[in-house]
């Protein structure tokens, strides 16, 4: 099978600025990308991590790179530009992977982030 490289995209929310919440929502996130998308962590080539100026209380790369075989995963985080009247609380991901050819690309936006992309949204 054929594999070519491919930008997935997603967002969430996270309940308030503590690192529970952050993890938690981080967590259901990337869990949701992985299976929607039937991933392994071996597919992953990097994932990038961008955050509200609203949550500052841990690094979402940071929870990420605690899963099973993210060890080779290059990971960053950024902080969103502040535009007025923007989600709060909102954690975004950009993910490179190595996917079928013929594999259409799934975007989860979670929680108050469906509003973001309603079409996305489930």
């Amino acid at each position: 099978m054929t594999e070519q490289l491919r930008a997935l995209r997603g967002a969430t929310t996270a309940s308030a600025n503590t690192a529970a919440a952050i993890a938690e929502a981080v967590a259901e996130l990337v869990q949701t990308l992985m299976q929607r998308n039937d991933l392994s962590a071996e597919q992953l080539l990097s994932v990038t991590f961008s955050v509200t100026a609203d949550l500052d209380a841990c690094f979402p790369a940071a929870i990420a790179r605690r899963l099973p075989g993210w060890d080779g995963v290059a990971l960053l985080d950024c902080q969103q530009m502040a535009v007025q009247g923007d989600l709060p609380r909102c954690i975004r991901v950009l993910a490179h992977a190595w996917l079928a050819v013929d594999q259409l690309p799934q975007h989860p936006y979670l929680r108050q982030a469906a509003g973001l992309r309603p079409d996305r949204a489930s």
